[in-house]
């Protein structure tokens, strides 16, 4: 589920905290480092658990609303369109969504419903809601737009919930984003007649992605001074104290990758790096970080330190 940038900025702000704590606990931080980024998956299965338990709550107060002693006639067969939408219901009945949501103990909105009735409370106003409503004829691919839709521009934008989310627990914040674009795209991909066309995606793509995540940090940490070196001479109008934290972090870690990691070209590694910069550092820290990064490469390959092989990887 984590791309390489992700993994990148993990462990950068990894790198900053124990900077801003002091700390030299390599082995400590370090598994920090893998809890912040399996916590990603939590936050996943969470806002997808959203989805079911909203539907259960509209079943829930349907069936409320038919035993009123004063019930009406549309208490009594009320529109059932939205509680047996075709997408909720592929959400609710699959397999390996349902362990999930066991096995990582994900309860948060049993614990939270005024959450999920104040977000279904928001759908039902919706202008979104009303019109899917009252289109009689559905279809699977229909119901799908819908869900896509609602949770886009309803669920996402809350920011009720983003607030909850965001005090529940920390290192969610910069998780919110890839994991709601990750959560539409599957949306969007499953098939009614498929329920393979749906599975929860595992934290890493594979083993190598898991084992850098270890080489990089450990290998920016134990070379810190040795890769600080690098670029100390090459900032001619900038004074240490003047680089920004989070740029002195960033340039570690690319120069780290440039030097020991030849299967990621450097081209890679640059615009990484400066794609980071310009979300999480100051204004100018992209254009400063690519052209220290662009004349180093260039000084490394005409010292012949740069050495890369194979066809690279994101």
């Amino acid at each position: 589920m984590l791309n390489r940038r992700h993994i990148r900025v993990k462990i950068m702000q990894t790198i900053y905290a124990m900077h801003q704590n002091g700390s030299d606990d390599i082995t400590k931080e370090e598994k920090f480092l893998y809890y912040s980024i399996e916590n990603s998956q939590d936050l996943y299965l969470t806002m997808l658990s959203a989805l079911i338990e909203i539907k259960k709550k509209e079943e829930e107060f349907l069936e409320k609303s038919s035993q009123k002693h004063l019930a009406t006639k549309e208490d009594k067969n009320p529109n059932q369109k939205f509680v047996s939408n075709a997408l909720l219901t592929f959400l609710c009945e699959h397999n390996g969504l349902s362990m999930a949501l066991e096995n990582r103990k994900i309860n948060n909105w049993t614990l939270n419903d005024d959450y999920i009735l104040l977000m279904l409370n928001q759908i039902k106003q919706s202008a979104l809601y009303e019109n899917y409503m009252q289109t009689k004829t559905t279809s699977f691919e229909a119901d799908k737009q819908f869900i896509v839709d609602l949770f886009s521009e309803i669920i996402v934008t809350n920011e009720k919930l983003y607030d909850y989310l965001e005090d529940h627990k920390l290192t969610w914040v910069d998780d919110i984003p890839m994991v709601n674009t990750a959560i539409v795209k599957q949306l969007k991909a499953i098939k009614a007649d498929n329920p393979n066309s749906f599975s929860v995606p595992k934290i890493f793509k594979d083993t190598e992605d898991r084992e850098f995540v270890s080489l990089l940090f450990r290998k920016t940490i134990l070379n810190e001074t040795e890769l600080a070196k690098e670029f100390e001479n090459k900032t001619p109008n900038w004074d240490a104290e003047r680089i920004a934290e989070v740029d002195m972090i960033i340039l570690k870690m690319a120069i780290c990758e440039l030097l020991k990691f030849p299967s990621i070209p450097s081209k890679v590694t640059i615009n990484e790096y400066v794609e980071i910069a310009k979300e999480y550092s100051t204004p100018k820290s992209s254009i400063f970080i690519n052209g220290i990064l662009d004349n180093l490469v260039k000084e490394f390959e005409s010292n012949q330190r740069l050495k890369k092989i194979g066809r690279g990887l994101m």
